[in-house]
């Protein structure tokens, strides 16, 4: 029997911002390879107040690992779950293609300032011109500029259909626009 390859697996954590112990972390320290988009919030623990890294969307978790030596951390989390597509099987999970993941990850971790939308709250007036970034560290990404009244700087939608989009701000030069 051939051992199942890595996959990028759509999880869900449902435990609450503020918990001490989040499935990234634990799952991280595990030594698997993990992903969420992070941003930093002001919490109120304890009476002081703290800056602390939390997740852009609470129950989003991307988890790359085969699903046999995954299953043993879902089993024994009762709080960490897959997530299913709907109208499919209910034994198959939601998984990203590793093309599309590294895409995203490194796009977002190479822009200095990224802006997260959930699914649906970019509308088809907010996707602008159809460009292709040429230069850069971005070279080569294809997709939509954001298109937002009284916006200065240019920023490129990243998305991950369904669960995540990102704008990431590109310099003009880099732009072609290929409509």
């Amino acid at each position: 029997m051939e051992p199942t390859p890595k996959q990028w697996f759509v999880m869900r954590d449902l435990k609450r911002r503020n918990s001490n112990t989040l499935a990234i972390n634990t799952l991280a320290e595990a030594g698997l390879e993990v992903f969420t988009p992070m941003t930093q919030m002001v919490m109120t623990i304890g009476r002081r107040r703290q800056k602390r890294d939390v997740p852009v969307i609470q129950d989003l978790l991307f988890v790359h690992e085969a699903k046999a030596a995954l299953d043993p951390y879902v089993e024994a989390t009762p709080t960490l779950q897959y997530r299913y597509v709907k109208g499919r099987a209910a034994d198959q999970p939601m998984t990203v293609r590793d093309s599309e993941m590294e895409r995203f990850i490194f796009a977002v971790k190479a822009a200095p300032t990224t802006t997260f939308y959930r699914p649906g709250e970019i509308t088809n007036a907010m996707s602008g011109k159809r460009v292709r970034i040429v230069g850069g560290m971005l070279d080569g990404y294809d997709g939509h500029l954001l298109s937002v009244r009284g916006m200065r700087k240019r920023r490129l939608i990243v998305e991950l259909p369904g669960l995540i989009s990102a704008a990431i701000e590109v310099e003009p030069d880099f732009i072609q626009i290929t409509d």
